[in-house]
């Protein structure tokens, strides 16, 4: 019970879109920032599907590897340098499963799953939010 108290106190959601402005498309329009690090940890476990975005925001460009524990659907995940430029992507990332990304990043979008794809979000596109 306590980690849904603690889940709960994540939720926090913001008012901004996810755009792709080399493609002039919109990636999410509701967002969850993810800046605490209880937030990073957290972030979707336990959660059910939904059409919600997290943007996790780090100090400084890193590798930053991922878990799809807890996780009980498929996401979209975008690994943005500093300037918010996609570095890397990782499409259909199924529940239970790892992945540590090749590039260092600042910022890591999880999206909904087949986002990518439905806007054709490409490694060297600009994202603003």
């Amino acid at each position: 019970q306590m980690i849904f108290k603690l889940f709960e106190f994540t939720k926090f959601k913001i008012k901004m879109q996810i755009r792709n402005t080399s493609r002039n498309s919109i990636l999410g329009n509701k967002i969850r920032l993810c800046d605490t690090a209880l937030s990073k940890f957290i972030g979707l476990m336990f959660s059910k599907k939904s059409d919600t975005s997290l943007i996790f925001e780090f100090n400084h460009e890193k590798i930053v590897p991922l878990h799809m524990v807890f996780v009980f659907y498929p996401i979209d995940v975008l690994f943005l340098n500093k300037e918010k430029v996609v570095v890397e992507l990782k499409e259909n990332f199924k529940p239970f499963t790892f992945y540590t990304p090749k590039k260092k990043s600042k910022y890591v979008i999880e999206l909904p799953n087949n986002t990518i794809k439905n806007t054709r979000t490409e490694i060297g596109d600009r994202i603003s939010f």
